[in-house]
């Protein structure tokens, strides 16, 4: 017999209004929306504001108070019955990619207001606060870096660094911020964070792929990435033999093949990819002298990456030694593996089979805004399939059922943490 309260039983049986769910992201896809049915809403413009206000009068409405703190990260809150305690929030990002969809960041941000409006029309009362976030410029099309209001909130770059970056007409995230309104007074940071849960489409084929609704996501992939160069000798095709040639394109193939092969050696987790190329002088009777090439690994820990890091670099040596070419590697950049506090990460799983949910553990390739805020607090996410695993797409598609489904379970996560009065 079970020993479940009444209250218990009732919060347990909660379900979100997925009808409203999907109204809400497709309201808010209008502004800025795309003749082939995506969204052009970048990071500090006008229609950035246009759905900055949309979502903060929605949160107002729901009778939730708005902080704005100076990189322009905006704060919902529903109180709690103890306000001393820190919030439990949820959130994303409502800036999109200049060919993006209706989504990436924003099915985050309005699935954390869908949980406020349930728990609204359920009159549930939350020992500690519920927060909505949405950081600024997460996508980083129209400034750099990117993940850029949560990366400051995190002390991961200065405000000052990024007040000062600049788009391609010269304008500055600063004077943007200004323009638009969304400057406020809250020192990034300040603000008090007791777990963080984020819910995303998965940006990735694995869920569908795998017939599965949940995405309960242990980690954030590690990133490193560099630029090789390798210098021959330009020659001309026809009158060199191939035995005197310093044909650097040939050189640096062997090394790209290699960092495919590294990543197959590093699984279930390794991804190794090569996306840009430059070939000097790039003529066609002309052999090659210099080719530099972009080098993207990835791993779910540090201690990989380093491995997979050991690994290429002693091949490109070796590639150096055996044709007597000169190889540079320069890493470029570098995120760390983020591995989510295993206690939210429980919260996601066992939400999920409380509500019949199939599920399976999987690990993000592409970086969020809980990269930075697991810093500062316990954070975790949830992953729902996407249509194709396609994103950054304007034909980036998600099942409604999906979506209500990771609305659902981010709320009972939530509720864990935040505690039910009653």
């Amino acid at each position: 017999m079970s020993t479940l309260t009444t209250e218990a039983r009732d919060v347990r049986a909660l379900r979100v209004n997925g009808t409203r769910l999907w109204d809400a992201l497709m309201t808010l896809a209008q502004i800025g929306s795309t003749a082939k049915g995506g969204v052009c809403r970048l990071a500090l413009t006008d229609l950035d504001r246009q759905g900055r206000d949309l979502v903060v009068g929605w949160a107002r409405e729901a009778g939730m108070s708005v902080t704005v703190d100076q990189i322009g990260n905006v704060f919902m809150r529903r109180p709690g019955r103890n306000n001393a305690l820190p919030p439990v929030m949820t959130g994303s990002h409502i800036d999109t990619q200049p060919t993006g969809g209706k989504f990436d960041g924003n099915y985050g941000v309005l699935a954390g207001l869908e949980v406020v409006r349930t728990l609204n029309d359920a009159g549930i009362e939350t020992e500690a606060p519920i927060e909505v976030a949405f950081w600024t410029n997460e996508e980083g099309s129209r400034f750099v870096p990117v993940m850029m209001g949560s990366g400051v909130f995190a002390k991961a770059f200065s405000l000052e660094h990024a007040y000062a970056a600049k788009d391609v007409d010269g304008l500055t995230v600063k004077d943007e911020l200004q323009r638009i309104g969304y400057i406020g007074d809250e020192v990034p940071g300040q603000h008090p964070v007791g777990a963080y849960f984020e819910a995303h489409i998965e940006q990735g084929p694995v869920l569908e792929d795998h017939g599965i609704t949940i995405g309960v996501v242990e980690a954030v992939l590690g990133i490193r990435w560099y630029d090789c160069t390798v210098t021959g000798m330009e020659a001309h095709a026809g009158p060199t033999p191939m035995g005197l040639r310093r044909d650097a394109l040939q050189a640096a193939t062997r090394i790209m093949q290699e960092v495919v092969a590294v990543a197959m050696r590093h699984q279930p987790h390794g991804r190794g990819t090569v996306g840009m190329v430059q070939v000097h002088p790039n003529s066609r009777n002309v052999i090659p002298g210099r080719v530099t090439f972009s080098m993207d690994l990835r791993n779910v820990s540090n201690e990989l990456l380093d491995q997979m890091d050991a690994e290429i670099r002693a091949y490109a040596a070796r590639v150096a030694a055996e044709t007597g070419l000169q190889v540079d590697i320069r890493e470029v950049s570098h995120y760390p593996a983020v591995p989510f506090e295993a206690g939210c990460v429980q919260a996601v799983r066992e939400a999920a089979a409380q509500l019949g949910y199939s599920s399976m553990p999987c690990v993000s390739g592409a970086g969020h805004d809980a990269v930075y805020v697991a810093r500062l607090a316990p954070a975790g996410m949830v992953f729902v399939p996407c249509k194709d695993g396609i994103s950054h797409n304007e034909i980036e598609d998600a099942d409604p059922a999906h979506l209500e489904a990771g609305c659902n379970v981010l709320m009972h996560a939530m509720l864990d943490r935040a505690g039910v009065v009653g």
